[in-house]
């Protein structure tokens, strides 16, 4: 009898950090492997003070009940209900290519390691990658990417026109980076950093313990796909390691 693995892998960062980008290349380099995109659970409301729609404030704008049933749902099985609407697709989003060599390298390393789970455990592994810039943290595998914000800003004035949940919305009102995006960041991730400093501040707290956190700015796509690979295989190989443990009833 084989038992199914879910195993999911979280992917931080602020808006417009690169973690699509991401989830993407990881989704094409691991096998049997799907993307859930957290932005299909926000509930947008409207900010109190500036009277506009806030995407970005880290308690009301995702629907964390939700959120939170949807990932346990995932979990069981490792996929993704049919009617699931996910907004990415609909968004028109810049290439940031990764060596092909890379790619293959790893994708072959993922493919023999999942075959030989399957015949020496009796485990099929199914990954999950959930990507959000508010992310729930219950995952096996988080990563975080870290971006300056004079960059985030500039990335995020360039974006066009958004699409969720099939209707259009237009590029940002004037002020909402200064006014809500950045500080709904902030507010969400300055524990995760010593002195509150999301920029540059080192990693502490329970929140960060066993989090792999990038400063992707500073990296080319492929060098930060391997080094996510890397921590993957080296999770892969320790759940392995485990034997009879490692089955989930």
């Amino acid at each position: 009898m084989v038992n199914t693995r879910v195993i999911l892998i979280g992917v931080g960062g602020a808006t417009c950090a690169g973690k699509t980008t991401l989830a993407k290349h990881l989704c094409k380099i691991l096998p049997n492997s799907v993307i859930v995109h957290q932005d299909s659970m926000e509930s947008v409301p409207v900010h109190p003070v500036y009277n506009m729609q806030d995407w970005d404030n880290p308690e009301s704008a995702v629907d964390w009940p939700r959120f939170r049933q949807f990932l346990e749902n995932v979990k069981q099985d490792g996929r993704i209900p049919p009617d699931h609407i996910r907004n990415d697709p609909y968004n028109e989003q810049k290439k940031f290519p990764v060596d092909e060599e890379c790619s293959a390298k790893w994708k072959s390393h993922f493919e023999e390691v999942e075959r030989r789970a399957r015949e020496d455990h009796g485990v099929e592994i199914v990954w999950t990658l959930v990507d959000g810039f508010l992310l729930y943290w219950d995952q096996t595998i988080r990563i975080f990417l870290r971006v300056q914000q004079d960059t985030l800003r500039e990335r995020r004035r360039e974006r066009d026109n958004y699409i969720v949940d099939g209707s259009t919305w237009p590029p940002d009102p004037p002020l909402y980076w200064e006014r809500i995006a950045w500080p709904g960041y902030v507010a969400a991730h300055k524990d995760m950093f010593e002195n509150g400093d999301v920029e540059s501040g080192r990693p502490t707290g329970d929140r960060t313990r066993g989090m792999v956190v990038l400063e992707n700015e500073k990296m080319s796509t492929t060098e930060v796909v391997d080094r996510c690979c890397k921590e993957i295989a080296a999770l892969l190989r320790a759940l392995l390691q485990q034997g009879d443990s490692y089955h989930e009833a």
